[in-house]
């Protein structure tokens, strides 16, 4: 299991992401990961594969339906021939809210549209490598010019990995059909991981005629930790707070009914309709914060991790972004015990 991390950045301190890179990748991170938030997911990562030699880059996760696919293939290309070889596109379909009213496209099944969307990318880029002829049609996406003035031309490390990231088994049982991995979406426990989402891996990568082994498996922990009693307090409610917030939307509601859960999703969901905030974290008690959180001590969270999520994910990153100069000796610790 791989110890990643998260990039968290401001464009406007474009050499601040470069010291960020630089550090994860001297500490010994294998990754690092940009989310789409706030920001572009993969300007940061242009800055950091100047920055760095080996770590691993990628986006967890860029939405990829408000994008082109041949858009988003040119940028994965790119990115994919200035850092070496070293990018994983991680794509994420969003929910249908943000679709339609935040990115303001239209909304289709996420399902059959990414599998599309997948066979669109890995056509052009084959188009690309080889020069054959682009002929790429399918129910969702049609692309089927492609002249040398706007082809890049064959590269170097044309194998482009690619993860998606959802909660359910419908898109964890896409990842075993067609992609390169899977991002598990923080809110899980370790019975959804074994019960739910590897399960469905597998049906896909049969499917397929895939050997399961080969889609690698990611996610991100929520952790609470400190040895200050009002920090590890602070953490405690954050995470019960974004707890509350992931599993108010209906579609993530499955995680919460699989604990027997089902009529406190419902509630959540009811408050963030009312736009009743500040309600919802207190509905998420300890043992919720159990199921879906790793709380312990700074010496003993390396081991607390190892013992939740060996055999059940190969990838790992902490909630919690990475800087330098804070939590050093809880970095150290971690990596450490991940190297071994």
């Amino acid at each position: 299991m791989r110890l990643d991390a998260t990039l968290m950045t401001d464009p406007r301190r474009s050499g601040r992401t470069r010291e960020l890179a630089a550090a994860a990748e001297q500490r010994g991170f294998a990754g690092l990961w940009t989310p789409e938030i706030n920001h572009d997911p993969f300007l940061p990562l242009a800055l950091a594969a100047d920055a760095t030699s080996r770590i691993t880059l990628g986006t967890a996760v860029a939405i990829a339906f408000p994008r082109s696919p041949l858009v988003l293939a040119h940028t994965a290309w790119d990115l994919q021939a200035a850092s070496g070889g070293r990018f994983i596109l991680g794509l994420g379909t969003q929910v249908r809210p943000h679709i339609e009213r935040r990115f303001g496209v239209p909304w289709q099944p996420p399902v059959p549209r990414l599998r599309d969307y997948i066979g669109a990318l890995r056509a052009i880029w084959h188009a690309w490598q080889t020069g054959a002829r682009l002929a790429y049609q399918s129910e969702h996406y049609q692309h089927t010019l492609m002249t040398p003035f706007f082809s890049p031309g064959p590269a170097r490390h044309p194998d482009v990995p690619i993860f998606i990231a959802g909660v359910n088994a419908g898109l964890a049982q896409l990842a075993g059909e067609c992609a390169d991995g899977f991002h598990v979406h923080p809110l899980h426990s370790p019975a959804t991981l074994r019960e739910v989402t590897r399960p469905a891996i597998a049906r896909g990568a049969a499917r397929a005629g895939r050997d399961p082994a080969a889609i690698t498996i990611a996610t991100s922990a929520f952790v609470i930790t400190g040895d200050d009693t009002r920090r590890r307090a602070g953490m405690r409610e954050m995470v019960r707070q974004q707890i509350a917030f992931y599993a108010s939307t209906p579609s993530y509601r499955a995680m919460l009914e699989h604990h027997g859960w089902a009529e406190v999703a419902e509630r959540l969901t009811a408050l963030a309709s009312a736009r009743r905030w500040g309600e919802m974290p207190a509905l998420i008690d300890d043992a919720m914060l159990a199921t879906f959180a790793v709380e312990a001590a700074p010496g003993e969270l390396a081991a607390a991790l190892q013992a939740r999520y060996a055999g059940l994910v190969d990838r790992l990153s902490l909630y919690l972004p990475f800087e330098p100069g804070a939590d050093d000796a809880l970095w150290d610790t971690l990596l450490t015990s991940f190297a071994g």
